[in-house]
Formats: structure tokens, sequence, C-alpha cells
């Protein structure tokens, strides 16, 4: 029989959780020709999260839990599942209901059927959502498919089910600063995509920001495209070619009209013009260098404080 391993990366979830393992429960039992083993990553909840998941665990068995030792957010919780499930099939899904249990049924037919090693979620309306946070959404999916070879497609969800090899090589990626929609498709493998109607959150408050999730694109974005490097360079060029058509102009015009020192308001501009842009463009480098700086740290994904799940707690992943 086969085992389906469900990873929810849970932050501050108390009210939505029983609402999710009631639905998860009635799947299970729809689908009970397979096993399934429910892991909540309890990524630092302040609230009542953690006791609620141990209350589940004591009348279900199937209920794991891992609990960090502080918010190290979502793609360290999604590492950690992966890292410790055991199911020969894995699935991610949020705890907010937004990736609708329903699916699983469905989604296990596919990857059994047409013999793919992933199914992926797409969601084709945002309706619910914000109109600057759906437009900024879509400038971000376009953005990533112009200037990387991750071909990220709008809507596209962390909920998908994979198999053993794929998960495995997700987790051969080793780098700390990870962006996992953009691992799915670097990998390879054979996936197909399965698309579906906005699905509100079924209680509780999103925690992403608007701060939160503009930092999160600009990290997929460094993460998976060197294109940025390559636009402050281009940049730096023009301006290096545009000076020297200006010192030719300026010598000549010196040697016509002897009033080169005239129009010292525009130099002026154009200095702050050339020193914001040499500013942006350091930043855009530094960026870069965190990254660097990050990776070479060596520090753990996330640092396990309690949990029922047979793993090593000195263990850093």
């Amino acid at each position: 029989m086969d085992k389906i391993s469900l990873i929810i990366p849970c932050y501050n979830e108390e009210e939505s959780i029983p609402i999710l393992y009631n639905e998860l429960d009635r799947i299970s039992n729809i689908m009970n020709y397979v096993e399934f083993g429910f892991f909540f990553i309890d990524d630092g909840s302040t609230d009542n999260t953690l006791t609620l998941l141990k209350k589940l665990n004591s009348n279900d068995s199937r209920v794991k839990y891992i609990s960090f030792s502080r918010n190290f957010g979502k793609e360290s919780a999604m590492y950690a599942g992966l890292s410790y499930v055991d199911g020969n099939y894995v699935a991610i899904l949020d705890a907010d209901m937004q990736d609708p249990p329903s699916l699983l049924p469905r989604l296990y037919q596919t990857i059994k059927q047409g013999d793919y090693n992933s199914v992926a979620t797409r969601r084709i309306t945002r309706a619910g959502e914000p109109r600057f946070r759906t437009i900024c959404a879509k400038v971000f999916y376009k953005i990533m498919r112009k200037i990387s070879k991750t071909n990220i497609v709008d809507g596209s969800r962390d909920f998908r089910l994979m198999d053993r090899k794929f998960v495995n090589s997700i987790l051969s990626l080793k780098e700390f600063n990870r962006f996992t929609k953009g691992m799915y498709n670097w990998v390879g493998f054979k996936t197909t995509c399965i698309e579906y109607e906005n699905v509100k959150r079924c209680a509780g408050k999103t925690k992403w920001s608007f701060i939160g999730l503009l930092t999160y694109s600009l990290e997929g974005i460094i993460s998976y495209s060197t294109v940025p490097l390559i636009i402050t360079s281009l940049i730096g060029l023009f301006f290096f070619i545009l000076s020297l058509f200006f010192i030719i102009f300026i010598i000549f015009r010196q040697m016509i009209y002897h009033n080169s020192a005239n129009g010292w308001a525009s130099m002026t501009c154009i200095i702050l013009l050339i020193g914001g842009i040499q500013l942006f463009s350091i930043g855009i480098i530094g960026q870069y260098l965190s990254q660097i700086y990050l990776e070479i740290k060596g520090r753990p994904h996330f640092i396990i404080n309690e949990t029922n799940v047979n793993v090593d707690k000195n263990v850093k992943k």
C-alpha cells in the first residue's frame, strides 16, 4: 500500500488546524486504499498551535509534529518536513485550506496513471485578494520567466504531490537561501499541473505582509538569475560611453564659445542621477554578496525544540 505523507507548515494557525484536520480525516477515509501521515511543522508559533497538535496526536497516531525553537520561515519548515517524512509520496499544503485537500484524490490518480514524478497545482484566479497584491504577483512571475531559466507560471503553488525520487532531488539541493518554487522546476523530472479556483482562508489571518512577500520575491529572483548583475553592468557601460560624448562636446564648446563652465544646476542634477544609479547598482551587488555571506556561515536551516518524530535533535539540517 502506498503511503502519502502530508507536510503542513504552521505558524499561529490554532484556528485553522481543527478545520484542516477534519477535512484531512475525511479525505483519508475516502482514500482508504492508501496510508496517510500528517506531518505538522510548527514554525515557532506563539499561540496554542503546538498544544493543539499534541492533543490531535493523542487521538490519532497519524499526526506527527516538529516544533522549531523559533520562527525560521516557511522554506525552513518545508525543508524540515521533506527531511523527515517517510511516505513514498509526499505533498505540501498550507494549514489555512487555501491548498484544498479535496484535490488529493485527483493528484494521486494523476501521478499513478500518468507515470509522473510530480503533480503540481496552480490557481487560475485570485478572487478575494487585494487588487494591488494580485498585480504585484503577476509582475513577479512575468519577471521570473523573462530573466531566469526557471519557468514558474503565474499562480503556481507549493502544493503538489511528489514521488520519493523527486523529493530526494529537492533534498540534494543544500543551499541556505531556499526558493522551493524554483527548485521544483530546476530539478526537472516528469511533471504535470492541475488548475483550480482560488480558495479563501478557512480561518485566521495571513502571516504574509506585503514587505515579506516583496523580500521573498527578491530572494527568488536573486537565487535563480544573474540578470540584475548584467543589467547593472550594461547601465555602467552606457553611462561610460555617454560621458565620453559629453567630454568631447564640452571640449569643442570651450574651443568655440569659451563658456563650458555654464550650467552648474544641470550638472548637479546629472551628478545626483549618476550617484543614485551607482548606489542602486551597489545595492544589487550587495544582495548577491549577502546571499554568499549567509551560505558560507553554514548555519542550520532550523533548530528543533520538540517533536514526536524519530529524529536526532542534535543533528543540524
